[in-house]
């Protein structure tokens, strides 16, 4: 894993997970069945398991090391200390004139309020504009996801409105409320959230 990006926060570390990562990874997704399942997409009729299969998470270990060689995807595993608390990933990576990027996250509820999502949120930030060279990053959650509208009101991303049934979430459409952040952006506001959530 030595050639893997690994990123530092004040007390988050993002990195890949892996195959090793699953005993950590299935305990904190089975406690967390009834917070996380009400966000996410369902699974469809006969793709794997990741929750309770090894192997299916081996594959999708690979899939996202793949991404992340194509330049297409970034995951990462939220780390406080050794302890695995969540993921954050930037995905959907589209260059050319757009250079942009969706973020996506999720936190173990026993983490929930400690911070170390906004924190990862700001690593994330830096790792895009800095080090990516991207333009533009997304963030799209379900306006009654108050933990997750939370994360980006703390760090006062823009709202940009909502879009109509954007995502399938759980078998339904939902509408997101759609936040963004540019480079220019990043630049005029790096000093301040670098030394509230970095530094």
């Amino acid at each position: 894993m030595t050639d893997l990006v690994v990123l530092k926060g004040r007390r988050v570390t993002l990195r890949p997970l892996a195959v090793a990562d699953f005993g950590q990874w299935h305990e904190v997704r089975t406690r967390n069945v009834d917070w996380l399942t009400k966000w996410e997409p369902r699974r469809p009729p006969g793709a794997p398991d990741v929750v309770d299969s090894r192997a299916a998470f081996a594959a999708r270990c690979r899939a996202r090391d793949r991404e992340r060689q194509l330049g297409a995807g970034y995951g990462f595993g939220i780390f406080h200390g050794t302890r695995f608390c969540g993921e954050i990933n930037i995905n959907g990576v589209q260059r050319g004139p757009f250079q942009n990027a969706y973020v996506g996250y999720w936190i173990d509820e026993a983490c929930a309020g400690e911070g170390l999502v906004p924190e990862a949120v700001v690593v994330v930030c830096r790792h895009a504009f800095e080090e990516l060279g991207l333009h533009r990053l997304q963030i799209a959650i379900i306006p009654r996801n108050q933990p997750s509208r939370r994360v980006v009101e703390k760090l006062k991303i823009r709202d940009e409105g909502v879009a109509v049934r954007y995502l399938e979430i759980n078998g339904t459409w939902e509408d997101h409320i759609r936040y963004a952040i540019t480079l220019e952006e990043w630049h005029d506001r790096r000093p301040e959230l670098l030394a509230e959530w970095i530094d």
